[in-house]
C-alpha cells in the first residue's frame, strides 16, 4: 500500500509551522505550539486517531494565541488532505460519540472535498490554560477548511470546560480514524459516484 504521509511547511509574518502526518501510524506525536493546552489537545487528536503527528509552530504569542491556533489548524488540515491524495479506498465517513465524565460530545464528518463546519459547543470560561476557549471553534474551522471535510461537532451536555474541549478533540480523532481507514471491499475506488473527492465536485 502507498504510504499516506505528507509534510507541510507554512510561513507567514505571524507564524512558521512545520507539520508531518502519517495516516497509517500508531498515534505517535511530537507537538510544540507554545500553548500548553493546545499541545495537549493535539496529542489527544494523534493518540486517538492513530495518525502520527509531528508539529512545530512558532507564532506571535506576544500578541495572543489566535494566529498560532488557527494557523496550526490550517497546516494540519492541509497535511491531512495531501496525505489522503485522491482519497482512493477511504471509508470517507466517520462518526464518534465520546463521553468524558459528565460531558458527552458527538462528531460526524465526511471527507467530501466540501469544507463546512457545524459547531454546537459552548464554553463558560474564557481560557483553558493559555488557550482562549473561543479559539477551539477557530481551530476546528481552520482544520475542516484546509482538510476539505464537512464537520459537525455537538456537545450534547457537559459542565467542565476542560472536559468539553477534550471530548471535542477526542471525538474528532475517533471519527477521523474511521473516515481515513481503507475500506478493504473498495480499496481501489474513490468513494463518490462522481469519481472524485479532491474538490467541490465531490458527491
Amino acid at each position: 500500500m502507498i504510504q499516506r504521509i505528507a509534510t507541510v511547511a507554512r510561513a507567514t509574518k505571524e507564524t512558521a509551522i512545520d507539520v508531518t502526518v502519517n495516516l497509517d501510524g500508531s498515534g505517535e506525536y511530537q507537538v510544540s505550539t507554545g500553548i500548553g493546552f493546545l499541545d495537549h489537545m493535539l496529542e489527544q487528536l494523534s493518540r486517538h486517531s492513530l495518525i502520527d503527528i509531528t508539529l512545530t509552530t512558532k507564532g506571535d504569542l506576544h500578541i495572543d494565541g489566535h494566529h498560532t491556533t488557527e494557523d496550526s489548524g490550517i497546516a494540519l488540515g492541509e497535511a491531512v488532505a495531501r496525505a489522503l491524495g485522491d482519497r482512493r479506498g477511504i471509508t470517507r465517513y466517520g462518526d464518534a460519540l465520546v463521553p468524558m465524565d459528565e460531558t458527552l460530545t458527538r462528531v460526524a464528518l465526511d471527507i467530501s472535498g466540501r469544507p463546512y463546519l457545524v459547531w454546537k459547543t459552548a464554553f463558560t470560561q474564557p481560557k483553558l490554560g493559555e488557550l482562549d476557549t473561543e479559539m477551539v471553534k477557530e481551530f476546528f474551522a481552520a482544520f475542516a477548511g484546509s482538510a476539505g471535510i464537512t464537520l459537525h461537532v455537538e456537545t450534547l451536555y457537559g459542565v467542565n470546560n476542560h472536559h468539553i474541549a477534550e471530548s471535542c478533540f477526542k471525538a474528532l480523532a475517533r471519527a477521523l480514524r474511521a473516515a481515513v481507514a481503507i475500506d478493504p471491499r473498495k480499496a481501489d475506488a474513490v468513494p463518490s459516484t462522481k469519481g472524485t473527492l479532491g474538490g467541490i465536485t465531490g458527491g
